[in-house]
């Protein structure tokens, strides 16, 4: 059996399906989800191991306007991450129809090298909808295939898996059959922290948290991690706290199963809010929160 190996990026725009579907690809979490767009800001690196192939996914920010220097750096995450792949996944949102703004997105990849359509949360449809719109993508022939898929459902993803086989080019490991993501478990924990915050304050606060990890330390067989959440205005850290605590008391519970279903260890998690005014639009703020554009130019 010959063995293959490469590098893909998933693309698309906000809340398009693109963690989600690198989830169910790795059949384990490394990109956070929220209904909220813009969830992933950094290129988060999932690893797909088989028997005959390891696939190097980077899971990019959704592709947007710039207007903030946090922004920024999503944007430019996005352009690096077109280098060097040997295929791109662009995500688009069946759930809601395919729009011509969505086609015309979609044309300005032509000229991309074995670019896939994959038509996401189809389980939010169905076929007699989805089927003339497909149609309409059909007439791209450019693109290399169209898959519509259900993440959740876990429909079609192995052919999306054995589409992206065609065009590997490398036949050597790029890591170890046991290693999922390049990201440490300090930022892993903080993206599930941020995760259970966009989930929980959907509805209140704009997309303008953080998190910073300021204490990890193991002590035997348990974990104990400080970890601030950052906002951006003093009325939006009372509604992070919540009515005696409450909201964050609740963020920390969800953060803390999950954190300990990642460490296999038993986690004491304290969590505090700081307010950092405009940190998106703060360059210094943002390079201390992982996010310097000097290391996109590396």
């Amino acid at each position: 059996m010959d063995f293959k190996s490469g590098f893909v990026a998933i693309m698309g725009r906000p809340n398009a399906g693109k963690s989600t579907l690198l989830n169910a690809i790795l059949g384990t979490k490394v990109s956070i989800v929220s209904p909220k767009p813009q969830t992933t800001r950094n290129n988060i690196i999932g690893i797909y191991n088989s028997v005959d192939c390891q696939i190097v996914f980077t899971d990019t920010p959704g592709i947007n306007t710039a207007n903030t220097k946090l922004d920024e750096y999503m944007q430019k995450s996005v352009k690096n991450a077109k280098n060097g792949v040997d295929a791109i996944l662009l995500c688009v949102d069946g759930s809601k129809g395919i729009k011509e703004k969505d086609i015309e997105f979609i044309k300005g990849f032509k000229g991309t090298e074995n670019l896939i359509l994959v038509v996401t949360k189809t389980d939010l449809t169905n076929y007699e909808k989805l089927y003339p719109q497909l149609a309409k993508l059909n007439e791209l022939d450019f693109v290399k295939s169209i898959i519509p898929v259900s993440s959740f459902k876990k429909r079609n993803i192995d052919v999306v898996v054995n589409e992206i086989k065609k065009y590997l080019t490398d036949n050597i490991k790029y890591f170890a059959d046991d290693e999922y993501t390049d990201k440490s478990v300090r930022f892993m924990v903080s993206e599930i922290i941020r995760e259970k915050g966009l989930w929980l304050l959907q509805d209140e606060i704009p997309h303008g948290i953080a998190v910073e990890i300021a204490n990890f330390k193991e002590f035997g067989n348990k974990f104990e991690i400080d970890a601030d959440i950052i906002c951006e205005k003093e009325s939006h850290k009372q509604i992070i706290i919540g009515k005696n605590g409450a909201k964050i008391k609740e963020i920390g519970t969800k953060a803390r199963l999950d954190i300990e279903n990642l460490l296999q260890k038993k986690v004491y998690l304290n969590l505090f809010v700081k307010v950092k005014d405009g940190w998106r639009n703060k360059q210094s703020v943002i390079a201390d929160l992982g996010y310097d554009l000097k290391d996109l130019d590396k």
